[in-house]
């Protein structure tokens, strides 16, 4: 009697227990296929069919799970222990590829990754269908604590089996907590549902140390618990996580009021206003950047030395039809923008340079033209059947004078027409720069110049980087403007100045405040035989270095030209 007494009140006593697996496993299982009908809410394709392969094998897990419990027989508890294995196993491929996909991977779509992973996983499901023959994944008993159960003991195969899945799962939780970093959103709810996800490893740990734990896969509750998390509790910070964080262009997001509700590290980087303004309008935040993406303009930023430009483009985003806010992505066009702009100042240039040639050109060719008429009707009308007649001493000196006209005439075009190839050419954009000495440059131009009495004083001298051949065009058309207007034996001075760049001075009559301007003007000259190129010629080689000129008094009176803008350092330092 007392035998039956104890018999009993160990049923009555495991039974609540039991019960307990039973309500948990069908409760998870019931969770996951109901989770499956939220999944559409979720816009991205390949997300949601990794959540709902995730869910769809997790919730077949935890009714196998059931099945193996409820099954009358230990030869039916061993069928289902070991098709849940089989199951169970094959979580581990949605929840990468659903991790894949949620983090703006690719990794899901590599063909050899998938073979790789069929492979490994055809593998292990045919060493635990093979544990009837040889017993070494798992052995198995009856026991009668916590309940009465089909007690599995695991081997040593189970253990590596196990080691690989939950490495392989430790993969996919890094891609979430890599992405997770990247955002500025409050991510705390979900690094939680990670880690709800993984604890019931420890009830895994449990079940094979101690006898109050059943020996069976607690995973399926944590996806379970995960599903109710993401689809039922935090569905918009799902998607604003996933769509802040997998771009690596920076990302702001907005709701409908333009209030900034998110942004990742990179739009962080290029806006640190953004930091600690949660839930305030982007046009106080960021006013230049609202103002350029109101109007569609390109974006451009300047750091240090360095500019940039980003495309901003605004997207709606919505979960289950309903509209969640605007995703204000910025792209990198820098490299476009730039070949725009330089192909823009080209096309700005080859405008111009039409303009003058059709300009510059005319007069002296009409005179040509002129003159060549003049000596052509001159010699046509001494034109006789026998021959020509002799030229009389007036007509002779006609020809002659309109001969060197003509001669002259086609000398300063040829002028013209070099100024005008150098003009052209040194408006390029520059490829290399080179290292140089300001005090030796000077001095190997002024050697090409002819400086006549002319003298060079070179008060300091700098390094800085340079094309040589374009600056040495800079010097000597300045050479020879200062000789050019200052006489044969005007001084010329060159040096460094304080801040950033050099001058070059002369003691010659100056140049007007009122046409100091106008100097760097192609085709303006005060000098009847000049081309008027020469300084329009160091505008352009200035600025395509990125430099500045301007003109000031020297302190003889003569005309001070400054370059200023130049990365320089001192021979000195």
């Amino acid at each position: 009697m007392t035998t039956l007494q104890t018999a009993t009140s160990q049923l009555q006593a495991s039974l609540p227990v039991f019960e307990l697996y039973i309500v948990v496993f069908v409760a998870a299982a019931v969770i996951c296929f109901a989770s499956i009908f939220r999944t559409k809410q979720i816009n991205q394709h390949d997300t949601r069919n990794g959540l709902i392969a995730l869910l769809a094998t997790s919730g077949a897990w935890a009714l196998l799970q059931v099945a193996y419990l409820i099954a009358p027989t230990p030869d039916l508890k061993y069928v289902f222990y070991l098709v849940g294995l089989v199951v169970g196993l094959a979580t581990v491929g949605p929840w990468l590829y659903f991790c894949s996909a949620y983090t703006g991977r690719s990794l899901h779509h590599n063909t050899t990754y998938q073979q790789v992973a069929v492979g490994v996983y055809l593998g292990i499901v045919a060493v635990k269908l093979t544990n009837p023959i040889h017993g070494l994944y798992f052995t198995s008993m009856m026991v009668d604590q916590p309940f009465t159960h089909l007690m599995i003991n695991h081997g040593i195969l189970h253990w590596l089996a196990m080691g690989v899945a939950y490495g392989l799962a430790v993969v996919g939780i890094f891609m979430l907590f890599e992405l997770f970093t990247q955002v500025d959103y409050d991510t705390r709810p979900f690094v939680a549902l990670i880690g709800l996800t993984a604890l019931p490893v420890i009830l895994d740990i449990l079940g094979a140390i101690s006898n109050s734990f059943v020996n069976i896969g607690y995973s399926a509750l944590g996806v379970a618990v995960f599903a109710v998390g993401v689809l039922f509790i935090y569905t918009d910070r799902f998607g604003t996580i996933q769509l802040a964080g997998q771009y690596d262009d920076p990302v702001i997001v907005l709701d409908d009021d333009d209030e900034i509700r998110d942004f990742n590290r990179s739009a962080a980087r290029l806006f640190p206003a953004l930091e600690g303004r949660l839930d305030e309008p982007l046009a106080e935040v960021c006013p230049e950047l609202a103002a350029t993406t109101r109007n569609r303009e390109v974006y451009q930023y300047t750091n240090c030395d360095e500019t940039q430009y980003f495309r901003p483009t605004r997207n709606s985003f919505s979960a289950n039809n309903v509209q969640l806010g605007l995703l204000l992505v910025l792209s990198d066009v820098t490299d476009e923008e730039r070949y725009r702009r330089r192909l823009e100042a080209q096309n700005d240039r080859l405008e111009q340079f039409t303009g003058m040639v059709s300009h510059d050109l005319r007069n002296p060719l009409n005179v040509a033209q002129g003159n060549s008429e003049i000596i052509y009707e001159l010699l046509d009308a001494t034109k006789t059947d026998d021959g020509y007649e002799p030229l009389s001493d007036e007509t002779l000196d006609t020809v002659v004078t309109s001969a060197k006209t003509l001669s002259n005439t086609l000398d300063r075009m040829e002028r013209l027409i070099d100024d005008l190839l150098v003009l052209a050419r040194q408006g390029q954009a520059i490829d290399s720069r080179e290292v140089v000495s300001l005090a030796a440059i000077v001095e190997n131009c002024w050697e090409m110049v002819d400086h006549k009495n002319a003298a060079l004083v070179v008060d300091d001298d700098l390094t800085f980087a340079v094309d040589p051949d374009r600056l040495q065009q800079l010097f000597e058309n300045l050479f020879r403007n200062a000789i050019e207007h200052g006489g044969d034996d005007v001084t010329i001075r060159v040096g460094a100045l304080e801040n950033n760049g050099f001058y070059v001075e002369d003691d010659g009559p100056g140049i007007p405040e009122e046409k100091r301007e106008a100097v760097f003007d192609s085709g303006f000259t005060t000098n009847r035989d000049g081309t008027g190129f020469g300084l329009a010629i160091v505008k352009e080689i200035v600025e395509a270095h990125g430099w500045t000129v301007s003109v000031a008094d020297s302190d003889e009176g003569g005309a001070r030209f400054e370059v200023t803008d130049i990365e320089t350092k001192h021979s000195d330092e």
